[in-house]
């Protein structure tokens, strides 16, 4: 097992929080847009691709263009244009869209064209004439599109494979999709070493992408456990890119798939603590910690972490303190209440014929 340490390694050893996990050498999902409803606006530059498609880049890549049998992993959503009814998203299902340039479907022809012109990274809208999407009769089926539908296309090329040309993951033997995700996962930690999250980020998913649920669920014993050893610790790596980024949800969602496969790994339950603790579940976080040490007792960044979450709680429980304080203040002393005038003159009266009363009763004795 070999491990690419974290720039913050304590003196006093490697622990959980400080390492990423990179074993010897699904579920994919890029950083999901904000609005799930309609089409984005887009005021960049459009570029003429094809006398049928146009692009406008919503974020800049990086690195090269995939050539023609470049396997490409992407993620899109689709509206036709007219009705802007959105017929397919694969960020909402959580898989990408494995596609070999030049041997795409025929109702993908335009989508290809736009990946064609993207670099790693990349996001863009595209649009697309019906020739080069569904066509003149459409698609009744799923999913389903009108005929002559024009397409708008909101995709993300997360990333590209040359090294096996024009061969699609189903087509590899298991050994090959092992080895392609450990290239990938590779490449992911090189970036992670310089700090460039994102494009470790897009190797870790890409890596992930080989070893897809479909996948899984036909590998048993030793090949499994192969498949584990190159896919938990890109979702370990990628749960370390996302608290560096603050965005805690997914690296949760990251710790939670390894969970599934091992609920007692201490890396995630350790990174999940993390992520929940910075998003003020605090109860959840304790509890991801204590389970941490229950399985890893020397650990010491676990107790550091428990020793966070106590000083926050006894911060938090200060300032309800001061502000209740603040907002009744002590309890008033009850007051006296002013005895009114028409009582002390009946009090007097009751008190002079009380004295008359006895005066006459001493005489009569």
């Amino acid at each position: 097992m070999e491990e690419l340490q974290d720039q913050q390694n304590q003196s006093d050893g490697q622990d959980a929080e400080s390492e990423i996990i990179a074993e010897s050498s699904s579920f994919v999902h890029g950083e999901v847009p904000q609005d799930g409803n309609g089409p984005p606006k887009v005021d960049s530059e459009v570029e003429v691709l094809h006398e049928k498609v146009t692009k406008q880049i919503i974020k800049e890549g990086h690195g090269q263009k995939p050539s023609r049998y470049s396997t490409c992993f992407l993620h899109y959503r689709a509206w036709t244009e007219s009705t802007q009814h959105k017929f397919d998203d694969t960020w909402l299902e959580q898989r990408p869209l494995e596609m070999v340039l030049g041997k795409e479907k025929k109702e993908m022809t335009g989508l290809g064209i736009g990946v064609y012109s993207m670099k790693s990274g990349e996001r863009a809208l595209l649009h697309v004439h019906w020739e080069l999407g569904y066509g003149k009769e459409g698609n009744f089926s799923f999913p389903n599109v009108p005929p002559m539908a024009d397409i708008l296309y909101e995709v993300e090329l997360i990333g590209f494979d040359e090294t096996q040309e024009g061969k699609a993951r189903s087509d590899m033997t298991v050994e090959e999709r092992i080895s392609a995700a450990d290239r990938r996962k590779m490449d992911g930690n090189a970036f992670f070493k310089e700090e460039k999250l994102e494009e470790a980020m897009q190797q870790y998913e890409m890596a992930i992408a080989y070893m897809g649920d479909d996948f899984m669920f036909q590998l048993f014993d030793k090949y499994r456990d192969m498949a584990l050893a190159v896919k938990n610790p890109c979702h370990l790596n990628m749960a370390a890119c996302l608290i560096k980024l603050r965005r805690y949800e997914e690296a949760i969602a990251q710790c939670s798939i390894v969970l599934v496969e091992d609920e007692n790994n201490v890396k995630a339950l350790f990174r999940r603590g993390k992520a929940r603790a910075e998003l003020g579940q605090t109860d959840a976080a304790r509890e991801d910690f204590n389970k941490a040490r229950k399985f890893a007792p020397e650990d010491k960044a676990i107790p550091r972490e428990l020793r966070l979450l106590a000083e926050h709680d006894k911060a938090v429980y200060q300032k309800q303190k001061e502000l209740y304080k603040g907002l009744f203040g002590p309890r008033p002393e009850p007051k006296p209440k002013p005895t009114s005038r028409l009582i002390l003159i009946w009090q007097w009266l009751l008190s002079l014929f009380y004295r008359l009363f006895r005066i006459e009763r001493l005489k009569a004795e």
